[in-house]
């Protein structure tokens, strides 16, 4: 029976020690979503790789820089209703996500694609998609390498901005976050992650030099 017992509460020790890490940096205050969820959707060995980059510190970094980059350019495209095409405003707000992105060659980037809820799941996935490349596109057109734009995800009708089961301009987006941080960056490498993401912002044209990427 004594031996019975200590083996219960060795189980239950278990148990409760795995619930514990379980639990650890779940929560992202910002969108109800796991903490690093953004950072790498849908890829095998995600929750790992963000679980390691919260305690290394990475993913708080670009939390941070994420924050800088919303708040200095708009960081969202609208499209028309079924379109994939980049209008004028949205060309407009890409060169400016691309003058900021060139300032910072260690970081990464992804695009989400949204719709509006017209239409079947399937058709606004792969719509979404289609918006999200467009983008991508047209960033690569302003200079920025293709490696540096990761995560392409096509998040269709799943996250609107207005609740409606009609057409919404402002469910059709892409919206464009920061990622993370190339692994093979010198800066990255010695962890200078606040050197990086508090350099001077100069809103400029042309491509992106040696620099990385």
């Amino acid at each position: 029976m004594t031996n019975q017992r200590h083996s219960r509460r060795t189980v239950l020790a278990g148990l409760g020690s795995t619930l514990a890490l379980s639990a650890c940096g779940t929560t992202f205050v910002e969108t109800g979503r796991p903490l690093g969820a953004h950072l790498d959707e849908g890829n095998l060995g995600a929750p790992t790789r963000n679980n390691i980059g919260v305690h290394n510190g990475d993913i708080q970094w670009a939390a941070i820089l994420g924050e800088r980059f919303a708040n200095t350019v708009p960081t969202t495209i609208n499209f028309a209703f079924n379109s994939a095409e980049l209008d004028a405003e949205a060309r407009n707000i890409l060169n400016q996500q691309a003058a900021f992105i060139r300032n910072f060659p260690e970081v990464r980037f992804s695009v989400y694609g949204h719709t509006d809820a017209v239409g079947s799941n399937a058709y606004n996935q792969r719509l979404g998609r289609r918006r999200a490349r467009a983008a991508v596109n047209y960033l690569v057109s302003q200079g920025i390498n293709q490696h540096r734009l990761q995560a392409l995800v096509s998040l269709g009708e799943t996250q609107p901005v207005v609740a409606t089961d009609g057409e919404e301009r402002r469910n059709r987006r892409t919206v464009t976050e920061v990622t993370g941080f190339l692994e093979n960056n010198p800066l990255v490498l010695d962890g200078r992650y606040a050197e990086i993401i508090y350099r001077s912002y100069i809103s400029s044209g042309g491509g992106e030099g040696g620099g990385g990427g």
